[in-house]
Formats: structure tokens, C-alpha cells, sequence
């Protein structure tokens, strides 16, 4: 039987029931050490370009005025905001998290940078192997460097695919596994030499340097395409972006 929707709670943090957030404590603990400076990093890192990236994967959603749209492993929720502009305040926007820390943060952004539309965001505390929402809900889901952390990634695109609506899409930005040894070597090399050092000043060092690990064990574009299509999605395409550092999976129903 299909899981209800959460209850329609604007601006507030809704936790999924008890037992149902069973992710990795050592993904949720550390998601939560770097949320304080989470945002800033973000910036410095990408120079500013990773709101480039998220608005042209909100794109890639086709979201549009009034639709019913879902921001998994929405973070400081950065995608969330975005989505919430395309949906209008007609609209509704799930943003689910499994790091309290994260979701607090986004919360107070929310309140921080207010929009009449940002009132259609719904924070969750939950988990994306378990999302308690019905089947076939969402006009459009994105996902922003989200999977590449999630323990079963095959199950985590079932329930993507099950509660996306039939003919939509999601959208999934994250860092690429490049198939290419140069981009391999120039993502490792920035790595190690600009984010691991930066985010020491944070005393985080040890929190990013996992990243390249993560990448190492994510999939490629070619497996993310063919581990969509077999959980049942129509089409799967995946981009390159950024000279190959980030990339896109877009998926329809």
C-alpha cells in the first residue's frame, strides 16, 4: 500500500515516523558537521557556478506554475528555492533531507531570503530509500548530489521512479564519473589541492577529503542511464557538465 502524504506544514521541519530513517549515521553525521558552512563553501568552491548547474537542472525538470514538485537530499535547499519560483505560490515544494542540521539551515534561509512562493516549501526529515509519499505524486523531482551518498542506489531510484507521475521527470545533478583519465586526474587534483585545503581552514578537512573516494565508488553517466531504465523510467540521458567535473541525469516516467 502506497505511503501517505505528509501533512501540508509551510515553513516548519515535518520528521518522517520513527524507525524510518535508516540511512548511513556516518553520512548523517557528517552532512551535519559541514551544514554551518555548507552554503559558503559552496561558493568559494565552485566560484559561484553551482547555482549555474542547479538552475539548469531545475530546468531539465520542465517544472512548471502550479505543479506538485520534490527536492530529495535537499540540503540547505538551494534546488528547493529554485523549484519553488518555477511552481509559483499555486504550487507545492517537498524538500526531504535526512540531516536535521541541513534542514534547519534551510529553514532559516527560507525565512531570511523570503518570497511569497517560498511559502509552498515543506522541509522533511527523511529518508530516500523509504519517502512517505504516495505513488505517481510528483510533477517533478530533483536530486541534488544526492545519490552518489546513498546506500542502495538502485532502491533510491525505485522510489524516485514510483512516486514521480507518469510522463515527468527527474533531474540529477552530482559530481561526474568521468570515463576520461584527464578529467579523472583534474577532479582528483582539485580535490586534493583546492577543496581539502580550503575546507581545513574550516576544520573540515577529513569531511571533503572523502569525496574523492565517493566519486571513485559512484556510477557513470552510461550506469546512471542503464540503472534508470532498469527500475523502469522510459528514457535517461545523462550530461556532462562543467568540462566534465559535474554531471546531469535527466529521466522521465
Amino acid at each position: 500500500m502506497a505511503s501517505a502524504a505528509p501533512p501540508p506544514i509551510s515553513s516548519s521541519l515535518w520528521r518522517c515516523p520513527r524507525g524510518r530513517v535508516r540511512c548511513s549515521a556516518e553520512h548523517q553525521g557528517l552532512f551535519s558537521r559541514i551544514a554551518p558552512v555548507y552554503d559558503k563553501l559552496n561558493d568559494v568552491l565552485s566560484l559561484g557556478q553551482h547555482l549555474i548547474w542547479k538552475r539548469m537542472s531545475v530546468s531539465w525538470t520542465g517544472a512548471k506554475r502550479r505543479d506538485r514538485v520534490l527536492d530529495l537530499c535537499c540540503g540547505s535547499g538551494d534546488l528547493a528555492f529554485l523549484l519553488s519560483q518555477k511552481v509559483g505560490p499555486d504550487g507545492e515544494v517537498s524538500a526531504v533531507d535526512f540531516s536535521k542540521d541541513q534542514l534547519l539551515i534551510a529553514t532559516a534561509r527560507q525565512d531570511l531570503y523570503w518570497k511569497a512562493c517560498y511559502k509552498n516549501i515543506k522541509w522533511i526529515e527523511g529518508d530516500a530509500l523509504d519517502l512517505p509519499f504516495a505513488d505517481s505524486y510528483f510533477d517533478a523531482i530533483t536530486v541534488g548530489y544526492g545519490l552518489r551518498n546513498v546506500l542502495d542506489k538502485q532502491k533510491a531510484m525505485k522510489e524516485i521512479f514510483r512516486i514521480l507521475k507518469p510522463g515527468s521527470r527527474v533531474s540529477m545533478l552530482d559530481f561526474n564519473k568521468s570515463s576520461s583519465s584527464l578529467i579523472t586526474q583534474s577532479q582528483e587534483w582539485m580535490i586534493d589541492n583546492v577543496v581539502v585545503p580550503i575546507a581545513s581552514n574550516y576544520g573540515l578537512s577529513k569531511e571533503y577529503r572523502y569525496l574523492k573516494a565517493s566519486i571513485a565508488e559512484y556510477l557513470t553517466g552510461k550506469e546512471l542511464e542503464k540503472l534508470a531504465k532498469e527500475v523502469g523510467f522510459s528514457e535517461a540521458k545523462h550530461y556532462e557538465i562543467a568540462g566534465g567535473l559535474m554531471g546531469n541525469l535527466v529521466a522521465s516516467r
